[in-house]
């Protein structure tokens, strides 16, 4: 059984699930004093057309939870992410009461009250002499496991924990416990619940901490173990290597130390290695150096802080690979949206190269006896998409690109990740071919990793080895056997177009809509986006020009017009069905890329060119632009014409206008070209 089949009942991406049940009308939170407003918030923004009651014993927090409420909307309303009218609507839906009778009938309650088992039973019982059977049940725990909340329940099957970090009204990240009793319909009902409200769920085994806090509550107390060596200035400036605050600053933050200490305590069932240390009782609030100065240490002592920090994570890493405590993505992903690392934690373990991790797991092991070592070679650890979640449907494989952090960008190994599913694939015959989609409801693909462009600055061969690096994916889509299709569920720009206009065809949501900026940052569409659409599409090459030049956008039913879309639909579940009834028709049929030149209209650079918005243009690029285009279009043989995309793509690594326009946009401010 693969890793995803022993956590996911049917998908692992979740907006593929079909629930059973249907979005609640009525839900609650049980418990204003922390968490809670704070996950009773994220109900509301996420579900505003239903009605939420916040439930406490006492008055008070309910106060000050409404006025939380209005603080969140005001803020959000005075930096326009939310208009007045979603505001009035957010802020009327919410009922405050002490009145558990009130609740009767939600079908979704979470519990967010103090960490404590006995409390949580007793309100448990309660619950269910209050609402009916079906109702669905829930602990936000970060590491009471659920048989010990659940078990003494009539209805077990409707319950677990999940778990939201955080600040929860704004964190995507949210745990839902599998666990031997849970009914498999009421987990894909949450999956699917917390995916379609905001959120991006990962599925974790029962056990004590669950995923992402074995490596949380781990890391903080691993912290505190130091502090006989070292101090919590040192320890958290060295900690800033890996996440953007420091275990202590953290701690702080969150008043964590005494949840720490409990949860670390509970785990020493599992191995009395994870004993916490006293001081996490003994301090209320740790000592903080100020945040962005630099700690100066000798140099072993910095080293040893820092193999101690990462060979902490790096056994957790391995440990809850060995037991599929959650899947080996989730866990990277998860580290990245719910723990604030700066890199995946698997991602930094093949950065360092497996030497270098068995060197620091080894030496962890050896200063932290009983905490888990690697059972088998660090490679195999890493073998696995990082950034693409895979399913299966009918015989299609659906791939999708979960980056929803980076609106599903590709990543610096995404087109990798995605090339070798699909060279799997084509070699299954169980598989009959393949749709490519985005991970929610926002985006299909925002683009490409602009810093590896930094990295090739004033390097001509460098910037052609990255434009066909990024292709190979693409070059492999041109010859495949098996269809692959589109399946647009929101904006698609740079790359995201470039790879969209590569696969057999087309299916959009009618919000989507494309675009290609890459001229607004002085670069150009460096995959083969100024010969590729040309060649498929020749009677829409004013469009593409304008696009291409100006930075235009392009919505779904004018690509539909112009047959660049092939249909157009209403939502994800319509999407992925229309999705597959193209895989069918295209069967035997796949439509080819052109190796015979095109007749367009010239590109023609302006004297001075500007943007669709009015900001003025790199007149240089649009030069090295309108070479490709109108070369590329008369070149016989497509490759021919892609190599002379890719070759100017490489003297744009080495333009002036180039190297202002990527620095401007990473330093967010508005470039400022020569003209």
């Amino acid at each position: 059984m693969s890793e995803s089949k022993e956590l996911y009942s049917t998908f692992v991406n979740p907006f593929l699930i079909e629930s059973n049940r249907p979005m609640p009308d009525e839900m609650a939170v049980i418990g204003a004093g922390n968490i809670g407003p704070d996950i009773a918030y994220y109900m509301r923004t996420g579900a505003p057309d239903k009605k939420l009651y916040l439930v406490d014993v006492v008055e008070e927090p309910l106060k000050k939870a409404e006025e939380r409420f209005k603080g969140y909307a005001q803020k959000a309303l005075s930096r326009k992410i939310l208009s007045q009218e979603q505001v009035d609507k957010i802020l009327g839906g919410i009922v405050y009461t002490t009145d558990y009778s009130k609740i009767k009938n939600c079908k979704l309650i979470i519990e967010a009250a103090t960490e404590d088992l006995n409390i949580k039973r007793k309100i448990f019982t309660q619950l269910e002499g209050i609402v009916s059977e079906d109702a669905v049940l829930t602990s936000n725990t970060s590491g009471i496991p659920a048989n010990q909340i659940f078990n003494e329940m009539k209805h077990p099957e409707r319950s677990t924990v999940t778990h939201f970090f955080a600040p929860a009204w704004r964190s995507m990240a949210v745990e839902v416990v599998r666990w031997d009793s849970l009914d498999s319909e009421v987990l894909n009902f949450l999956i699917w619940f917390f995916a379609n409200t905001g959120k991006a769920p990962v599925v974790t085994k029962n056990v004590y901490s669950f995923l992402l806090n074995r490596i949380f509550e781990n890391w903080t107390n691993e912290a505190a173990m130091l502090l006989d060596k070292a101090t919590t200035f040192e320890v958290d400036d060295v900690a800033e290597e890996f996440v953007g605050a420091g275990p202590f600053f953290v701690l702080n933050m969150a008043g964590g130390n005494p949840l720490t200490y409990e949860s670390q305590f509970r785990r020493m069932d599992e191995n009395p290695c994870y004993e916490p240390p006293k001081i996490l009782k003994s301090v209320a609030t740790w000592n903080l150096k100020k945040r962005g100065e630099k700690v100066e240490m000798p140099d072993a002592h910095r080293k040893w802080i820092r193999d101690r920090m990462i060979g902490l994570v790096f056994s957790q890493c391995v440990d809850i690979a060995d037991k599929n405590i959650g899947t080996r993505s989730d866990l990277n992903f998860g580290s990245l949206i719910a723990l604030g690392f700066k890199k995946g934690v698997f991602d930094t373990m093949a950065d360092m190269g497996a030497e270098e991790v068995k060197r620091i797991t080894d030496a962890f092991v050896a200063e932290r006896p009983g905490y888990p070592a690697p059972t088998k070679a660090i490679e195999e650890y890493l073998d696995f998409p990082r950034d693409i979640l895979v399913d299966d449907k009918d015989g299609v494989r659906i791939l999708t690109i979960r980056r929803p952090q980076a609106a599903n960008a590709l990543g610096w190994g995404s087109a990798a990740e995605i090339l070798a599913e699909l060279k799997k694939g084509e070699a299954d015959p169980a598989v009959k071919g393949f749709i490519l989609t985005g991970y929610g409801k926002k985006a299909f693909c925002a683009g490409a990793d602009i810093s590896g462009f930094v990295d090739a600055f004033d390097d001509k061969e460098a910037g052609i080895g990255l434009a066909k690096g990024n292709s190979e994916m693409l070059h492999y889509m041109d010859q495949m056997t098996k269809p692959i299709v589109a399946a647009v569920n929101g904006l698609a720009m740079g790359g995201g177009v470039e790879t969209m206009f590569r696969c057999h065809s087309v299916v959009a949501d009618k919000k989507a809509y494309f675009r290609l900026p890459e001229v607004t940052l002085g670069i150009l569409p460096g995959m083969g986006g100024l010969v590729i659409p040309y060649r498929k599409w020749p009677h829409a090459a004013d469009k593409f020009h304008e696009m291409i030049g100006k930075g235009k956008v392009m919505k779904a039913e004018e690509a539909r017009e112009l047959h660049i879309v092939n249909r157009l639909v209403d939502g994800f579940t319509e999407l992925i069905d229309v999705a597959m009834q193209e895989v069918d028709n295209l069967q035997g049929n796949i439509p080819r890329i052109s190796d015979a030149p095109v007749e367009i209209p010239e590109f023609v650079v302006a004297e001075k060119p500007t943007a669709i918005n009015g900001d003025p243009l790199s007149k240089e690029v649009l030069t090295v632009i309108a070479d490709v285009i109108n070369r590329g279009a008369k070149t016989e043989g497509l490759y021919n014409a892609l190599e002379i995309n890719y070759d100017r793509s490489g003297d744009t690594h080495c333009l002036e206008d180039s190297k202002e326009g990527v620095m401007a946009f990473l330093q967010k401010r508005k470039p400022n070209f020569k003209q």
